[in-house]
């Protein structure tokens, strides 16, 4: 079954250029104190090369061996660095409770059942510190074309498609309202659709939920 390391490995590094909105979600980061950002599935390192090009720390895991090798040349291309490690999303983060002060996860955090997303949730929760922030894309649908990936549903909202650039990966396609009660430890800032289809939010840990 094709994943991540097989894409890597025939496309290069896939997505070259950061999110459209990153250098305004870097605004808002640095207008709130944030210095240690961890990347979430940081593929080959587009926003870890962007965001400490701006000053922040930046830490960043990933499941495929492949794209951390071309993240860190693309790093010591770029003279900036970051910790990276091998690590799958869905268990236990290798980091200390309240270590960051904000986590991005872009096109990322959908890739897996909805029982898994939500250990992944609540690891970003615990990772952050108090009042910590996050800026999280998802696909809002299967949307359009996609009508020949061959999708089979897997559980509710839960699909493998069967063909196409990303067949074998799970996609877990969110509600809005789905959305806030996956992530009800945080107060969601904003919430839109981009211009390639997914649903972008900014929040803060909630006060009541800080370790």
């Amino acid at each position: 079954m094709p994943d991540w390391e097989a894409i890597f490995a025939e496309r290069g590094r896939v997505f070259t250029e950061p999110h459209k909105d990153m250098p305004r979600i870097a605004e808002v980061f640095k207008g709130r104190g944030v210095q240690r950002v961890l990347d979430l599935g940081c593929g080959t390192g587009r926003h870890l090369v962007f965001l400490s090009k701006l000053g922040f720390k930046m830490y960043g895991f990933d499941a495929s061996p492949r794209a951390l090798a071309m993240a860190r040349e693309w790093l010591s291309e770029s003279g900036v660095e970051a910790d990276l490690k091998l690590h799958k999303m869905e268990e236990c983060f290798p980091y200390a409770d309240g270590f960051f002060d904000a986590v991005i996860a872009i096109q990322v955090i959908h890739h897996n059942l909805l029982r898994d997303i939500v250990k992944t949730v609540r690891e970003i929760e615990r990772v952050l510190r108090p009042w910590g922030m996050i800026f999280i894309t998802v696909p809002i649908d299967r949307g359009p074309g996609q009508e020949d990936w061959g999708f089979e549903m897997v559980e509710r909202g839960t699909y493998m498609p069967h063909k196409g650039k990303e067949s074998g990966l799970l996609h877990h396609y969110f509600t809005e309202q789905e959305i806030y009660r996956v992530f009800d430890s945080f107060d969601i800032l904003e919430i839109y659709i981009d211009d390639t289809a997914h649903r972008c939010f900014l929040g803060t840990k909630k006060k009541s939920r800080a370790r």
